[in-house]
């Protein structure tokens, strides 16, 4: 099991393998499965994040039940059909699917947790942008999962891939730096680009708080992943073009764990500060709930 991105890299570049390639002979060993079995599985992965994007703009898409969230997929489906968009079509397709994918998780529907369910909509509005953009094949698709899969196992085994324990930097800034290191393996970039990415876009995020309004993954978690997924591609694109982040991916995960840990705890998902403490907040808290702050 890699538990460091230098590890992964450094193995990468010795054996002139793609990361997506280590994650399934990692995944082959540690589970004991074929590769078609390893395969298979990825594959399920991938079909459930297509239909969550796809329903969440049907129609007039998906709604919670408390009502917080829903709708707004098909808004910006709707917007991107006037082409006048300000930050360009790929970037708010990317904002839809995200959007899209999180509708559908706040409407109790089926979802891939990547890392989490509140993260759940970043990953895939990076992949079906860059799908479309570098007109990527199902074995590519399916190989950015493995990738984005690598570098998101170190995370969790170094800071924590959870709101309650390192804010929404663990959940969403998670998700966006796996999908931009994965998406510079799909662009064709090397092991260390991928890393630069990684670091890249969890340097954008450190400090994110988790601040669900009445404790719900709705508000401000749908729009966190459209920002995770212009994050993703944005440090993508940069680690492309031969930026670099200065600090080694290694040590920032290791500030983000740092981070999270010193975050008060009204700022790890106990929907208590950040917009959740807002008067506004706290009486959307009552009206779903029915009862006071002092009831608490």
């Amino acid at each position: 099991m890699f538990m460091s991105v230098k590890e992964l890299v450094e193995k990468a570049e010795k054996q002139h393998q793609k990361i997506s390639e280590l994650m399934i002979q990692q995944e082959i060993d540690e589970n004991q499965e074929t590769r078609d079995e390893v395969w298979q599985k990825m594959e399920k992965n991938l079909a459930v994040m297509q239909s969550a994007a796809k329903r969440g703009v049907m129609g007039d898409g998906v709604f919670s039940k408390t009502g917080l969230t829903g709708g707004e997929a098909v808004l910006l489906q709707k917007y991107r059909q006037k082409k006048k968009t300000l930050s360009g079509d790929a970037m708010v397709a990317a904002v839809q699917d995200a959007v899209a994918t999180n509708e559908v998780n706040a409407a109790m529907g089926v979802i891939c947790a990547t890392p989490t369910a509140g993260s759940s909509g970043t990953l895939p509005g990076i992949l079906f942008t860059i799908t479309k953009r570098l007109h990527l094949n199902h074995e590519q698709m399916i190989r950015f999962l493995f990738t984005a899969g690598a570098f998101g196992m170190v995370v969790a085994n170094n800071a924590g891939i959870a709101g309650a324990t390192g804010g929404c930097q663990a959940e969403v800034g998670s998700a966006s730096a796996m999908g931009a290191a994965a998406a510079v393996e799909a662009a064709g970039g090397t092991p260390q680009q991928a890393a630069e990415a990684l670091s890249i876009a969890i340097s954008n995020l450190l400090g994110l708080v988790c601040d669900p309004v009445a404790g719900l993954v709705e508000l401000p978690c749908v729009k966190r992943n459209a920002i995770g997924a212009g994050n993703g591609l944005i440090a993508a694109d940069m680690a492309l073009a031969g930026l670099t982040n200065k600090i080694p991916a290694d040590e920032v995960i290791q500030a983000m764990d740092k981070v999270g840990k010193g975050l008060p705890q009204a700022l790890r998902e106990t929907g208590l500060g950040g917009v959740a403490g807002t008067p506004t907040g706290l009486k959307l808290k009552v009206k779903i709930f029915g009862k006071t702050v002092a009831d608490d």
